[in-house]
């Protein structure tokens, strides 16, 4: 498997890190020998087995995995949607082979969602592309809906272009294992944070590194995929290299009860009663208890 794909992978597992979002189906770095028609997948729940041997997918295939993901439907009501990913050997230079499900979605509907993600990833030929198509999906499935229902589906027809999806403010925990530049690392984290337009704090306690970071859902994704795919530290000699060793440990929707950051700020802490008190001012207490003290245990 081609070094930039297993960066992918690496990066969608940590994008989609909540119960039940990510699932690796099969993995192989083998030759494909096939190219199976989707649309016979699409719209079927199908196990990972069933739905290989329906696509006619083998074990050379390449890599096949399942998203799990919600986009906004009609009346601004979340619609689940289930994404499976088959990418050949010789992906990105190739489309992935995609299906899609969704129980509030009709058979019909379902594929052509997929010609849309199709014609989309077209114009995303030769780059790791399937967090830029999820996001897209996310943004467009109610226009493509609509379309559907006013019957100009196979019109010409304006999406937008952009993967910036209006989820409202969230929040999300990370942890981390070590800096070995850590004057290098903590300006490249400061600037990610003012590129993406993200508040929070990048917080040291001792051995303890912790980012909270508070913002737009896809910019706090698009954070992790340059937190995972970036040479961002040193290995042991010296020698520049991925962040292999970050953890999500919470991720949510804020809510009304947690204080709106207005900045990123990097702050040291000499004990676990400061750090506490930070979270708690900021309505975190469970958060903290949950999740910081587990660290220290």
């Amino acid at each position: 498997m081609a070094e930039p794909v297993q960066e992918e992978l690496s990066a969608l597992a940590a994008i989609f890190c909540g119960p039940h979002e990510w699932e690796v189906l099969s993995r192989s770095d083998g030759v494909s020998v096939c190219r199976p028609d989707w649309s016979a997948v699409a719209g079927s729940r199908l196990s990972a087995a069933s739905a290989s041997r329906v696509a006619g997918i083998t074990e050379t295939d390449g890599t096949m995995f399942r998203i799990h993901t919600k986009a906004e439907g009609f009346m601004d009501a979340d619609i689940p949607l289930e994404l499976v990913f088959h990418l050949p050997v010789n992906y990105p230079s190739c489309l992935p082979r995609i299906s899609v499900n969704s129980e509030q979605l009709t058979r019909a509907q379902c594929v052509t969602v997929k010609e849309k993600l199709l014609e989309q990833a077209e114009s995303l030929l030769s780059e790791p592309m399937v967090h830029e198509l999820v996001l897209w999906i996310q943004q467009n499935l109610r226009h493509i809906l609509n379309q559907l229902e006013t019957g100009s589906g196979n019109a010409k027809c304006t999406f937008s272009t952009s993967t910036t999806v209006d989820d409202g403010l969230w929040i999300t925990l990370l942890h981390l294992d070590h800096m070995r530049a850590k004057t290098k690392y903590v300006k490249t984290v400061e600037k990610w944070a003012s590129d993406l337009r993200l508040t929070g704090r990048l917080m040291f306690m001792g051995k303890m590194i912790l980012i909270l970071l508070q913002g737009d859902r896809s910019n706090l994704k698009e954070y992790l995929t340059l937190q995972k795919t970036s040479k961002v530290d040193v290995d042991s000699s010296g020698k520049k290299c991925k962040e292999k060793m970050i953890s999500v440990l919470f991720e949510t929707k804020v809510q009304t009860e947690h204080k709106r950051f207005l900045a990123f700020e990097v702050k040291e802490y000499s004990a676990l009663d400061e750090l506490q008190k930070e979270f708690e001012t900021a309505g975190l207490k469970k958060l903290f208890s949950e999740f910081v003290l587990a660290l220290v245990k």
